[in-house]
């Protein structure tokens, strides 16, 4: 696609943006917090981010198979159904009481969130390579209002639940129902022209490979996604159950969730033009310093400090985000479009995996080592961003 992008298929992608991110903080402002109560232990508190980021796994896989087959606007919709039923089978799984609802439910809430993201990969189809950056961070940006306004709504979301006669913890569940099937209807009524046509004929199956340059671009830029999602998710897992060991009520834990969801949404405009400007190569390695900065920050910060760990989280967010728009580029821009749908479908299948060993992995390490431990553990592997960043900007011939 060449010229600007389309006005009107990106503000629609950018309005279901806004409704689906509510859906999206729901699971990771209090799904640890859920789990804790129905399991009544913290080593296993970190389940549902792995059952949902394992989830989104098979989201992903699923939806990027669809989206080459039948467009992209299939694959969200389905994307998102399947995270209002999720959602609708966790808030069941509470006032039942039943784990074994709770854990099927997570996972197939997980494909909400897969939805949620994948849809940055619809932004950049609307843009030409030199201002693909920005349209992945437009489409990114606009989950800011609904993934900020859904960890401050956790006590009025479970004010609603109990008078529902369901427990209060699965509040945000109820709004992630509502805002995944929302956002579900205004793409399958608004979402034209279809971001990615199908071709007039299928791709001759003599089509080379990507050769060396592009091939190494992507690995680069799926390993940076790998090793971000995987910090980012096993130390924001872990801060609520942090801070309410410590004597903080659920509304701090929403309140510092909902500014680490603002950072890792809310710097995209620039980010996108960062990445435009110098290459996802440097933006890469910038992640994984600003991670490492944010696992050292939260190890040293009082337990009583609600500010430390804010300042953390919301390092946290912004490497995090520095990190999935430049891979974001950096991968489109290596692939072919007679498949690119389907393989960053299973780029996603890879960042969801990390997610889940992230989430697995931060009960144990949480109640083994405490959080510092936790905290110094990820800044650890963020550290090793830096040199896979190097290492692709060789094969691509440095930045631009």
């Amino acid at each position: 696609m060449t010229g600007a992008a389309p006005r009107w298929p990106l503000a629609v992608l950018v309005f279901s943006q806004v409704l689906s991110g509510a859906g999206l903080a729901a699971g990771i402002t209090v799904g640890a917090l859920l789990a804790e109560d129905m399991l009544g232990s913290t080593g296993l508190a970190g389940v549902p981010s792995a059952l949902f980021t394992a989830g989104a796994a098979v989201g992903a896989a699923g939806i990027g198979r669809l989206s080459q087959r039948r467009g992209r606007r299939a694959g969200l919709i389905l994307g998102y159904g399947a995270g209002v039923l999720g959602s609708l089978g966790v808030v069941a799984a509470a006032a039942l009481g039943s784990v074994l609802l709770l854990f099927p439910s997570l996972l197939v809430y997980g494909a909400g969130t897969a939805t949620n993201l994948m849809a940055r990969y619809a932004g950049a189809e609307l843009a030409p390579p030199e201002r693909r950056g920005r349209a992945v961070s437009t489409v990114l940006c606009a989950t800011t209002l609904g993934a900020v306004a859904g960890p401050n709504l956790v006590t009025a979301t479970g004010d609603l639940a109990l008078a529902w006669g369901v427990p209060r913890l699965a509040g945000p569940f109820l709004l992630a129902a509502a805002a995944f099937g929302a956002a579900a209807v205004v793409l399958a009524a608004l979402l034209r022209p279809e971001p990615l046509p199908q071709p007039a004929a299928p791709a001759a199956p003599s089509a080379p490979g990507p050769t060396s340059g592009p091939r190494r671009g992507l690995l680069a830029g799926t390993a940076v996604m790998l090793l971000t999602q995987l910090v980012m998710i096993a130390l924001m897992t872990m801060t609520p159950v942090h801070l309410r060991a410590h004597g903080h009520d659920a509304q701090a834990a929403g309140l510092v969730i909902a500014l680490h969801v603002g950072a890792m949404f809310l710097p995209s405009p620039l980010t996108g033009r960062w990445v435009d400007r110098v290459g996802p190569q440097r933006v890469a390695a910038a992640s994984g310093v600003t991670l490492l900065a944010a696992g050292l920050l939260a190890m040293l910060a009082p337990p009583h400090s609600v500010a430390g760990l804010a300042v953390a989280l919301v390092l946290l967010g912004l490497g995090w985000n520095f990190g999935l728009v430049s891979g974001t580029a950096w991968v489109t821009e290596a692939l072919p479009p007679a498949r690119r749908a389907t393989s960053q479908g299973l780029v996603d299948v890879g960042i969801a995996l990390a997610g889940a060993t992230g989430g697995m992995a931060s009960g144990p390490v949480l109640a083994a080592g405490g959080f510092p431990v936790l905290a110094l553990v990820c800044g650890v592997l963020a550290a090793v961003v830096v040199p896979v960043a190097a290492l692709g900007a060789r094969g691509a011939g440095g930045a631009r």
